[in-house]
């Protein structure tokens, strides 16, 4: 092991980051293995270089000043530039040409939610307890059904969701989804380093302070699991992308699918029109002729004549917010793994626990370290004829975000938001559901008002809770 430890050093040493080996003498053959694979597989160059360039932040005000609305398909057009009949036609056939996947983030723990677990574990149905990951493979068989066309699912976990999402899923035999048609792959990490010295940060004496590299890791990710592989091979030339946080994503939406289609789009994102200027949402933006987003803490900063400009038209410009619903096209997202350089690293001032020289546990009370990750949108501006396609909050997005108290995105805002939609379908069919009664219904039952109507007898009346499975 001196060997390997001089090797060690010997690449550390040129940027100062020998320190890491303080405790090696202390360490057993195992975590002496186990710190030496860690280090091996730092980019200590890069790590140094973002450390250096953090300081440069981006002129938001400057940007924002210079943004026009995004070239859109909006709800309730009077003159849509694509019809929508025509557009959803194009995206069955899409799917039933057996062209369409779908890549599923879920890397996230349900911490906030007081849940020591995957968030996509997660029992959201209202009445049937359905976990996030049932609903949303479900979503996808159902649609697959449909098109009579097998849709591949590739799932990016987190190094800390990738075993139980394994063992949960196998458990239950992946909820009807046939093995080859599921990849889980794990997205990467990217070390700590201390906020003033660019130090790497030690979480024990054997282990880098490491944290998941953000959702835009999906991209090298995807490479490096061979994911990227599987997908040419399959011949699939549209990935339906979307966080497992969702319970209302319309997965694989032949519409949405369509629209992206017809506009020759590279990379087209679904949006919601934000209630307020100062809605916590990413904003959708077009700059010098290229898609942007502006991250709702980016640009609250800035002044209300900056957030809340129209256009000479009247329109709003800041009006579309980000759902994280993305179509890639598969050409797009090999163009830009060659690339190597189309998704920068953020940099996010966050406390993060660490040794002192002592080997002492420190938990910082203020932030101490910077967190380095990337962000999936920033591929927007690199797609050609990137638009944004409108879709209703009520229908297609509510997110799980937030512990219980807090006014949206939490466990009853959500299920209110399915029960809604739900009473809705039901209520388009011509059955009666009575007041303050819960009812869900599986994407296997239905995915749509009018998959219902054929599914259920016209005047029915729900008096219960129930569940239309």
């Amino acid at each position: 092991m001196d060997a390997l430890r001089d090797r060690l050093h010997e690449r550390l040493t040129p940027f100062d980051q020998h320190h890491v080996l303080a405790f090696w003498e202390e360490l057993s053959d195992a975590k002496r293995q186990h710190l030496a694979e860690q280090i091996e597989r730092l980019d200590l160059k890069r790590l140094e270089q973002l450390h250096r360039c953090h300081e440069v932040p981006e002129d938001w005000s400057a940007l924002a000043g210079r943004a026009l609305a995004p070239p859109a398909i909006r709800l309730n057009q009077i003159a849509p530039s694509i019809a929508p009949q025509d557009a959803f036609n194009r995206g069955q056939q899409a799917l039933s040409a057996g062209q369409v996947g779908v890549i599923l983030v879920a890397g996230g723990q349900g911490t906030r939610l007081g849940f020591d677990a995957p968030k996509g574990m997660f029992a959201i149905g209202p009445v049937s307890g359905a976990s996030l990951f049932q609903i949303i493979i479900e979503k996808i068989l159902a649609r697959a059904r449909v098109a009579r066309m097998r849709i591949p699912l590739y799932l990016m976990t987190s190094p800390a969701t990738h075993q139980p999402t394994i063992d949960y899923l196998r458990a239950n035999e992946n909820f009807g989804l046939p093995e080859e048609d599921l990849k889980v792959f794990c997205q990467g990490t990217m070390p700590a380093v201390d906020a003033q010295s660019g130090r790497l940060l030690l979480a024990d004496k054997h282990q880098l302070a490491l944290s998941p590299d953000g959702h835009g890791g999906m991209l090298q990710a995807l490479s490096e699991s061979r994911c990227l592989a599987d997908i040419r091979r399959r011949g699939l030339h549209q990935l339906f992308y979307c966080q497992v946080d969702n319970a209302l994503v319309n997965v694989c939406d032949p519409l949405f699918l369509g629209y992206h289609l017809l506009s020759h789009s590279e990379l087209s994102t679904q949006v919601v029109a934000k209630r307020t200027p100062r809605d916590k949402v990413g904003n959708v933006i077009s700059v010098d002729g290229r898609l942007r987003i502006i991250e709702y803490s980016d640009l609250n900063p800035l002044a209300d004549d900056v957030v809340t400009r129209r256009a000479a038209d009247g329109t709003e410009i800041f009006w579309a917010g980000n759902t994280a619903i993305h179509i890639f096209n598969t050409v797009f997202l090999e163009r830009m793994v060659r690339s190597g350089t189309a998704l920068p690293f953020h940099v996010a001032h966050k406390a993060v626990g660490h040794l002192d020289p002592s080997g002492q546990q420190i938990e910082p009370e203020r932030p101490n370290a910077h967190k380095f990750e990337r962000f999936i949108f920033d591929l927007l501006p690199e797609a050609r004829q990137a638009i944004v396609v409108e879709v209703d909050e009520a229908k297609a997005f509510a997110p799980l975000k937030n512990a219980p108290g807090e006014a949206r995105d939490t466990l009853a805002t959500v299920q209110e938001q399915m029960i809604a939609l739900h009473r809705e379908w039901l209520e388009a069919a011509g059955c009666e559901v009575d007041p303050g009664v819960a009812v869900e219904i599986s994407p296997g039952f239905a995915q749509s008002a009018q998959e219902l109507a054929a599914q259920v007898q016209p005047g029915l009346v729900v008096t219960k809770p129930r569940y239309f499975c």
